[in-house]
């Protein structure tokens, strides 16, 4: 895992209410009402469910999910054929079926992609159109699934990337998903050194997530960061659950089964309370010079058992 990880970039995979009218009382009316008794109150905020029922993520359901990006083949499954791809990961997702857990399908749309180049603001990263979010969400809304917006900030920064999809955040079924291999240094490029995070950046976003859940009515929203090695998230003991927000450590280890399942011991051994764990499996990578994909059996033995479990 020393090496950069320039072999999974997405880089250069290609380059966004009415009001309502409250009439008064009529005249009759307003000769026999005292109006300091009439008072007009705002409704308290409606709550929302998941899509699958429930306001709270875990200890009920189980995620499984599939991630990608338009255009860009190596980053994952979601994308091409959409539908076809739905079909293939509610097929997945039903191999994790256990009787004691909702299975909720996940749906981790790359919204913001890291790039090789520094493109026309020098960040090193694009974000995808608001049309591509709506067709993934919309995709999403019919499995009845959660959506990810998963971000690779180059050279900008976390909190700034999350809080520009902040009309879609505000929705009761999307949550974000932090990919600190692509958080870069000043001067560092993509692909030539891993990125790094800490902790209270990541405390940061929680706390921007919770404060919409508060004022929106809306039920926990899951905030995975993805963890490809030790270095790439600093002071990791400082990351903390906020109310109405799920916190997800995936652990996302390349290679043969055994590397895999050893990654994953050792990067579970640093573990803030009250955070979940995942797991990420790849279909390429893990596959090659004649390894195989993990199977759902094996991934269920890991230890904790994985809570979030995502395909690339």
């Amino acid at each position: 895992m020393g090496s950069p990880p320039a072999a999974r970039a997405g880089l250069d995979a290609g380059d966004s209410r009415s009001r309502d009218d409250v009439a008064g009382p009529t005249a009759s009316a307003s000769a026999s009402v005292d109006p300091q008794v009439v008072r007009r109150e705002d409704p308290p905020p409606v709550t929302k469910e998941l899509p699958r029922g429930g306001r709270t993520i875990f200890p009920l359901h189980r995620l499984v999910g599939f991630c990608g990006t338009p255009g860009a083949p190596a980053l994952g499954e979601l994308q091409g054929n959409l539908p076809v791809k739905v079909k293939a990961l509610e097929a997945q997702a039903a191999h994790y079926a256990d009787g004691s857990h909702t299975l909720l399908p996940v749906f981790e749309l790359i919204a913001v992609v890291v790039q090789s180049g520094p493109g026309p603001d020098g960040k090193y990263r694009r974000r995808v159109d608001d049309s591509v979010v709506d067709e993934y969400l919309h995709l999403a809304r019919k499995a009845k699934g959660l959506m990810l917006l998963n971000i690779q900030p180059g050279q900008s920064d976390f909190i700034t990337e999350v809080k520009s999809f902040d009309a879609y955040l505000r929705e009761p079924d999307v949550g974000v998903a932090l990919d600190p291999e692509w958080a870069m240094k000043p001067k560092q490029r993509p692909g030539v050194f891993f990125g790094q995070t800490t902790g209270q950046i990541v405390n940061e976003v929680a706390e921007y997530l919770s404060g919409l859940v508060a004022t929106g009515g809306l039920p926990e929203k899951a905030l995975v960061f993805h963890e490809v090695n030790r270095e790439v998230l600093k002071d990791e003991f400082v990351v903390r659950p906020y109310p109405g927000v799920a916190v997800i450590k995936s652990v996302d280890g390349l290679g043969p089964v055994h590397a895999k399942m050893a990654t994953y011991r050792n990067l579970m051994e640093v573990m803030a309370p009250g955070v979940h764990p995942g797991f990420k499996l790849f279909f390429d990578e893990d596959s090659r010079n004649g390894h195989r994909l993990m199977t759902p059996k094996e991934v269920m033995s890991l230890s904790p058992q994985p809570e979030y479990v995502m395909y690339e």
